[in-house]
């Protein structure tokens, strides 16, 4: 534990001033999606764009091209919530039907093996297997909270878990310990939104 302070001492010391901005804007779009509010998206959009620039840096290539996946989600996603159906106040939480199931896993597998061959044949990536790993399942999350289902948390929780040791190599401290705190405001968005979900299921 006290390593861990230590490197979080560390990494508050030798942050940058657009790091913290990211690390804070990127919280604020974890909270804001967490409360299905809309401002996930604008928020989410400052952050991604400045992390396009920090994973070039320290050479996490695949995520540099997730962070700009996302601002591309961002915009679709923004597009979509703000366009709930006549009668009703906002676009309601919903589960994946056994397609949309297959379709996540097929997106994953697939993204998977191109961002590593892709990784381990053209760049000097050190990490090319986590770096693939963290970004084919962030696609999905990003992917899936766009559709505003409930299983994007799913994917974030993984995302988040692996991303806190992956980040924590790179020596961004300060991003590794977003990534711990992501995990759990992703288990608090999974349980707001399935209580959502039932929610809306009852109503139906």
């Amino acid at each position: 534990m006290e390593w861990i302070m230590e490197g979080l001492r560390a990494g508050i010391v030798d942050m940058t001033w657009l790091e913290a901005v990211a690390v804070f804007f990127g919280l604020a779009s974890v909270y804001y999606s967490m409360k299905e509010n809309i401002l996930v998206f604008p928020t989410g959009i400052v952050s991604t764009l400045i992390y396009v620039w920090i994973c070039l840096q320290v050479k996490l290539y695949a995520d540099m091209g997730i962070n700009a996946y996302y601002f591309a989600m961002s915009i679709y996603g923004w597009y979509l919530w703000s366009r709930p159906k006549p009668g009703v106040d906002r676009v309601p939480v919903t589960w994946l039907n056994g397609r949309g199931i297959v379709f996540s896993l097929l997106l994953f597998v697939a993204s998977y093996g191109v961002l590593y061959v892709v990784l381990a044949t053209f760049t000097d990536s050190d990490v090319p297997q986590w770096d693939s790993f963290t970004t084919a399942s962030a696609f999905v999350g990003m992917w899936l909270m766009a559709k505003k289902k409930v299983e994007n948390w799913i994917a974030w929780i993984v995302t988040d878990l692996v991303s806190v040791p992956l980040y924590l190599y790179k020596g961004l401290v300060l991003t590794s310990f977003q990534f711990f705190v992501f995990t759990l405001l992703a288990v608090m968005g999974l349980l707001a939104w399935v209580k959502s979900a039932k929610s809306v299921s009852s109503h139906a």
